[in-house]
């Protein structure tokens, strides 16, 4: 089973393309809104070194952004 979580804002367009997108492909995803939460906003930044979001874990490997290919392809390993 893959461990998919998505790092999310309220206001994040891109965010809402992520979660579309990955809902499309029927993958099953956590999501954490950082704004929410500002200790797992800081715990992010120390992990990545990025502040913006969308950033997406998949089994331990990082995507920032709004990136399906990477994603994909992180899926299929």
């Amino acid at each position: 089973m893959m461990a998919v979580t998505v790092y999310t804002t309220t206001r994040c367009p891109y965010c809402v393309m992520l979660k579309n997108f990955l809902e499309e492909k029927e993958i099953v995803f956590n999501e954490v809104n950082v704004e929410r939460d500002p200790e797992k906003m800081k715990k992010l930044i120390q992990t990545t070194g990025q502040m913006g979001v969308p950033q997406t874990e998949i089994n331990g490997q990082w995507i920032i952004g709004f990136d399906p290919q990477s994603i994909m392809e992180a899926l299929h390993k």
